[in-house]
C-alpha cells in the first residue's frame, strides 16, 4: 500500500477518533448542565415503573378530595397534604403546620415508617408538584432521608405508560419515630425569626408569590376574608414559584442550567427563607432550592398570612429588591444532601436589623 494512502487513512482515523471524543465530551457537558446536585429528590414516571415493586418503596398521593379524580398509581396511599395543616384561630392565621409530633402520628397511622422510601405525587392540572412539595418539606424537617417527588405527578405516570387503579392501599398503622437529634426545626421559620434576620448578611429572603402580590398591586385576604397589608417583606426578592416550570401547561421542571440562571445572585452559602401567602407555593420553591443543592433553606410557614396581618407590627415595603450581581448558584462539590457546618443561632440571640427605607407600614 502506498505510504500516502496509509498516511491518509491514519489522518482520517485520527479525525474520527477526535470527533468521537468531542461528541462524548459535549454529551457529558450537556448532561451535567441538566443534572441537579440533589437529583435523588426527583424521579420520572419511567423510573417509578421500574422500581414500583421495590421493597420498602411507598407511593403517596397527596391530592385533596376536591382535586382527586379517582385515579391512583397502583399501591399508592392516599394522604392529602392538607392533613398536615391546621387553622390557628387563636393566632388568626389559617393553614399552619400541625407540628413535628402530630406529623409523625399521621405518618405512622398511614403505615409509613422511618425507613420507608417515599415517592410523593400530585397532578399537573392543579399543582405541578406544589403540594407534594409541602409533604417533602415536612419529611425534610423530620430528617427523613429517602424521599422524592414524581415529576408531573399522575400525568407523568400515565405518560410513561403506567396503569391506574381506583382503590388506595391501606397499610397497618406503625410507629413513626424520628430521633430528636435528626428533627431539624431550623427548616421552619416564624414571623419573629424572620424579622430578627432583616438586614442580616447571612440570610436572604425569597418571595415566591406573583409580581402583583409582591408589589402590593394585588391584595391577599386573611382568615376572615379581610385584606392583608400590601407589599412584601423588606429586602425580599421576587421569583414566582411557577417560574421554575418550563411552562404552565406541562409543568416540567426547568433544567439545572435554567434554574441557575433564574436564581442567579442567590448565595448558596447563605440561609434562604422562602414565603408566599400560606406556605404552599413557598414549599415548592423550597423543594427547587433543595434540588439545586442549597443546604440551608427555611420555609416561612405562616408566610403572608402572618406577616401581612394588619394587627402585627411587621414592616412591609412595595419597592422591588434585586439580587446582587453574582455568579450562578452552585452546590459545593460533594456537599449536596449534607448540612452546612454553620449553625444558626436562635432569634433571641441576634439583634434585629432593619432596612433604611422603603417601608409602607408596620401595621398594628
Amino acid at each position: 500500500m502506498p505510504k500516502t494512502k496509509v498516511l491518509r487513512l491514519t489522518i482520517i482515523g485520527l479525525l474520527l477518533l477526535l470527533g468521537l471524543y468531542w461528541s462524548l465530551a459535549s454529551a457529558e457537558r450537556a448532561s451535567g448542565e441538566s443534572a441537579y446536585p440533589n437529583s435523588r429528590f426527583l424521579v420520572t414516571g419511567s423510573w417509578l415503573m421500574e422500581h414500583l415493586d421495590q421493597d420498602g418503596l411507598l407511593v403517596i398521593d397527596v391530592r385533596t378530595d376536591e382535586h382527586f379524580d379517582n385515579k391512583l398509581i397502583p399501591g399508592a396511599i392516599r394522604l392529602p397534604w392538607s392533613t398536615f395543616r391546621r387553622t390557628d384561630r387563636a393566632g388568626g392565621v389559617a393553614d399552619v403546620f400541625v407540628g413535628p409530633d402530630r406529623a409523625q402520628e399521621i405518618l405512622g397511622r398511614h403505615g409509613i415508617g422511618r425507613s420507608s422510601e417515599i415517592v410523593l405525587y400530585d397532578s399537573v392540572e392543579r399543582d405541578g408538584g406544589a403540594t407534594a412539595s409541602y409533604l417533602f418539606w415536612v419529611l425534610d424537617l423530620l430528617g427523613h432521608e429517602r424521599k422524592m417527588i414524581l415529576e408531573r405527578g399522575i400525568e407523568g405516570w400515565l405518560q410513561a405508560g403506567g396503569e391506574v387503579i381506583k382503590q388506595p392501599a391501606e397499610l397497618e398503622p406503625i410507629v413513626y419515630q424520628a430521633p430528636t437529634e435528626e428533627i431539624d426545626l431550623r427548616r421552619m421559620a416564624d414571623g419573629a425569626f424572620v424579622q430578627s434576620r432583616l438586614g442580616d448578611p447571612y440570610y436572604q429572603i425569597l418571595d415566591v408569590r406573583s409580581q402583583g402580590e409582591y408589589t402590593g398591586e394585588k391584595i391577599n385576604p386573611d382568615l376572615n376574608g379581610q385584606p392583608l397589608k400590601r407589599g412584601h417583606i423588606p429586602g425580599a426578592v421576587n421569583r414566582p414559584y411557577s417560574s421554575s416550570w418550563e411552562n404552565e401547561e406541562s409543568k416540567d421542571i426547568k433544567s439545572y442550567a435554567q434554574l441557575q440562571e433564574l436564581y442567579r445572585g442567590l448565595d448558596t452559602a447563605k440561609t434562604t427563607m422562602t414565603y408566599c401567602h400560606s406556605g404552599r407555593r413557598a414549599s415548592f420553591s423550597y423543594f427547587i432550592l433543595r434540588l439545586m443543592g442549597f443546604q440551608e433553606v427555611m420555609l416561612f410557614e405562616g408566610s403572608w398570612n402572618e406577616w401581612g396581618d394588619p394587627d402585627r407590627f411587621f414592616p412591609v415595603e412595595t419597592v422591588a429588591s434585586t439580587l446582587p450581581a453574582g455568579g450562578l448558584p452552585q452546590a459545593a462539590p460533594g456537599q449536596a444532601g449534607q448540612k452546612s457546618g454553620r449553625e444558626r443561632q436562635p432569634a433571641s440571640q441576634t439583634e434585629s436589623k432593619q432596612p433604611d427605607s422603603g417601608y409602607v407600614s408596620c401595621g398594628g
